[in-house]
């Protein structure tokens, strides 16, 4: 096998500019989100910006079903844990929503007001404060830096309580960062002011998982080389503990629209993410 070494970490991990219309996506997930949201509102199944911290990003919106919820979803968005929040996705819990899920989708305080492991402590709180609204088993998913936060949360050194944990039946990273070291070769470390203990700390690969979990690592076959790689490490590094490990590349998507099949019930992405 020929190894490619990256000399621009930069590019490696520029999304937008290798996706074809990938400036008009932020608008696109904006209008999706918010004409859903217009909808749940009116059926009165959308409780909005329930507090789980003191900070004002520490809200969550919860999308509930028709009927009792089967358990709960929580899905952490991304970019780059500098951008976006919760409103952005909302049209995301669609998918498991048809399912007879509740979801709910938090924002965090973003770098460089908050550092990684600190938004990693108010993801676990908003996760611990979606669970004391929905009983059930807990499913977590999350995109890009999401997918590093939901992983973050079954690593032996979670922050979220063993009540908690112990609801886990499910995790799904797409596109996650499980190494976070190589981000410290990148411009946009100026903003996430990683250093090398940090890094270590709060990167899955470097950690180990808890004892029985069921993690799939999610990346679309299209994406660049480097979120191919970063979605492969957890699989390779965790195989020899006791967990169940799995990772899957779909064919055609790309960083932007790999998401997309969380709002489609019958999509594999949700049924995998659902065990169903």
């Amino acid at each position: 096998m020929t190894l490619h070494r990256i000399s621009d970490w930069d590019d490696a991990y520029t999304n937008s500019a290798y996706i074809p219309g990938g400036e008009g996506y932020p608008d696109k997930w904006q209008s999706l989100a918010a004409g859903f949201r217009d909808e749940m509102g009116r059926t009165g199944r959308l409780q909005a910006d329930i507090s789980y911290g003191a900070r004002q990003r520490n809200r969550f919106d919860l999308f509930l079903p028709i009927d009792t919820p089967k358990g709960l979803v929580v899905f952490v968005h991304g970019g780059y844990w500098t951008k976006f929040d919760k409103s952005c996705w909302s049209h995301l819990a669609r998918g498991p929503l048809d399912h007879g899920y509740a979801v709910a989708l938090p924002s965090y305080v973003l770098c460089p007001e908050a550092r990684i492991s600190e938004i990693v402590r108010q993801v676990a709180d908003a996760v611990t404060a979606a669970a004391g609204e929905v009983p059930g088993p807990i499913h977590l998913t999350g995109h890009s830096a999401g997918g590093h936060l939901v992983s973050r949360m079954i690593c032996t050194t979670t922050p979220l309580s063993g009540d908690v944990v112990s609801r886990i039946v499910k995790t799904v990273s797409i596109s996650g960062l499980h190494d976070l070291r190589p981000l410290m070769n990148t411009e946009m470390n100026n903003t996430l002011r990683l250093d090398i203990a940090e890094a270590r700390a709060e990167s899955p690969a470097l950690l180990e998982p808890i004892g029985g979990i069921d993690l799939t690592c999610w990346v679309g076959s299209a994406e660049r080389p480097e979120f191919l790689r970063q979605n492969g490490l957890l699989e390779n590094l965790w195989s020899s503990f006791d967990v169940r490990l799995s990772s899957i590349e779909e064919p055609g998507r790309h960083h932007f629209d790999v998401i997309e099949g969380l709002a489609d019930a019958n999509h594999p992405l949700v049924r995998t993410l659902l065990a169903v």
